[in-house]
């Protein structure tokens, strides 16, 4: 029985499902990861946004970097940097294994629905965690550069170039996996949550896929987005940045627009509570901010209370 699908990205987004975890029974939260910023590198498979969200899920996170595992050690990187190989990405010894792993079992034929699914099981997190697709899709930043790959541009040049745009190659013609297709046909479905994930980065990927956005927009349960943005500014992350370089106001009313025509409820923080009238959708406002344990599952309870009060369900 799926009450929950939640829709995310890495860091921001894992913090919230993972207050959604803690609040809801187990087995009756999905989420559903972008997969827009797998690469291949050093000859491995690499997940950022699915691993992110396992080891949060997991309490296996690491506190500091915010990604990884929480006391990995490095001796792989520094090997690699002694032979002169590309270190840019740093792939910690535990979070090693997991690449490793998932190489193995992709080259051998395996989904990443499937191994992702063991995964979980193996770090004993109580809700399912599913790949958007899997399909190979991938996120490229247009820049005044030239056209970067997605962890090009985010994690070796650092976010600095200039944003022109964004292509998703693939997602034209990526598929719904079964599990996540289910699940938002489930009867018992309460709500679909976007969360506090980047909306370019991490949401686009996902709702340019068309049977997403087909689901989305036929789904009988309230969607509800959680706005990435605190008075004007992003929690973590490029996304001011880029809607600088892309002429937008930096206003959650912006991020509301952005998913004009999916959504149902939007939630913002009160510190934007003055942009709440240019929203064309119910909005809740609270505090958003995710700094401890508490602010996660409070927010998740408010999340689904303000779904709750759509007649939808």
């Amino acid at each position: 029985m799926t009450q929950v699908v939640a829709l995310s990205g890495g860091i921001g987004g894992a913090k919230l499902a993972l207050g959604l975890q803690h609040i809801l029974p187990p087995g009756e939260l999905t989420v559903a990861v972008n997969t827009g910023d797998d690469f291949e590198h050093l000859g491995l498979s690499i997940s950022p946004d699915i691993d992110t969200v396992l080891y949060t899920l997991a309490g296996l996170a690491n506190p500091e970097l915010s990604w990884g595992r929480a006391g990995d050690s490095w001796n792989f990187m520094a090997e690699i940097e002694r032979l002169g190989g590309e270190n840019w990405y740093r792939l910690g010894d535990k979070d090693l294994a997991l690449h490793i792993e998932r190489t193995r079992r992709l080259n051998a034929g395996e989904k990443l629905t499937g191994i992702t699914a063991d995964f979980a099981r193996h770090f004993g997190v109580l809700g399912r965690v599913v790949p958007m697709s899997n399909d190979l899709v991938r996120t490229m930043v247009i820049t005044d550069e030239g056209t970067l790959d997605f962890q090009h541009y985010f994690v070796e040049r650092r976010c600095e170039p200039v944003v022109k745009g964004f292509a998703y190659a693939g997602a034209a013609d990526a598929r719904l996996p079964a599990q996540l297709q289910e699940d938002l046909q489930d009867p018992s479905l309460q709500a679909i949550v976007i969360c506090p994930s980047n909306p370019w980065l991490s949401i686009a990927p996902i709702l340019e896929i068309p049977a997403w956005r087909e689901a989305l927009l036929e789904v009988t349960a309230p969607v509800i987005a959680v706005s990435p943005l605190v008075n004007g500014q992003a929690v973590k992350g490029p996304i001011t940045k880029i809607m600088s370089e892309l002429q937008l106001e930096l206003s959650s009313a912006s991020i509301a627009r952005f998913y004009e025509g999916i959504i149902d409820g939007f939630v913002i923080d009160k510190s934007e509570a003055h942009v709440a009238p240019e929203i064309a959708v119910a909005t809740h406002v609270t505090g958003t901010p995710m700094k401890t344990p508490v602010d996660k599952q409070r927010l998740a309870r408010e999340v689904l209370e303000f779904a709750r009060s759509f007649g939808k369900l």
